[in-house]
C-alpha cells in the first residue's frame, strides 16, 4: 500500500478555471458539480487552486443576498486571483499515495496537484480520494 502509485487514486477528469475568469464562474461550477477544488490556470500554467471553502468564506462576507445578487457582489469585490491559494502543494505523477497522504495529513489543505513529467498539471488528489482508497483496502 505504501508504494501504490498516486495515479491509482487521483481524479482523472480534471475541471479547471482560468485566473482571469469571473469568480461567479467558479461559484457556478461548485454549485452544480460534485467537486470541491479547482486548479487555477494562467493559459496552460498552474498558478493556484480555488476551493469551495474559499468561495464559502467570500459568500459569508456578503451574506443576506439572493443568489443572483450574491454572484454580482462576489464579482465586484473579489477575483479568482485573490481568492485562490497560490502555488499549491504538488507532487510528480511518479509519486506514491503515501507521499500524498503525508502532505494532506496535517489537515491544513485538502488537495495536492499532480504534475505530469512535462511539468504541467495532470490531475488532483484530494482527501476524499485518499479516504476512498483506504476504504477499498478493507474490502
Amino acid at each position: 500500500m505504501k508504494s501504490t502509485p498516486i495515479t491509482k487514486v487521483m481524479t482523472t477528469d480534471l475541471t479547471t478555471i482560468q485566473g482571469g475568469q469571473r469568480i461567479s464562474a467558479a461559484y457556478e461550477i461548485f454549485k452544480h458539480a460534485t467537486i470541491h477544488h479547482l486548479p487555477v490556470l494562467d493559459g496552460e500554467s498552474q498558478v493556484g487552486v480555488l476551493s469551495s471553502t474559499d468561495i464559502l468564506r467570500l459568500a459569508y462576507d456578503v451574506d443576506g443576498t439572493d443568489d443572483r445578487s450574491l454572484e454580482s457582489l462576489l464579482d465586484h469585490r473579489f477575483t479568482i486571483d485573490n481568492a485562490m491559494t497560490p502555488d499549491p502543494s504538488s507532487l510528480p505523477d511518479t509519486a506514491t499515495v503515501k507521499e500524498a497522504a503525508e502532505i494532506l495529513s496535517d489537515g491544513s489543505i485538502h488537495s495536492v496537484i499532480v504534475l505530469e513529467r512535462r511539468g504541467g498539471a495532470a490531475e488532483i488528489v484530494t482527501t476524499t480520494e485518499l479516504a476512498r482508497f483506504l476504504l477499498e483496502q478493507f474490502r
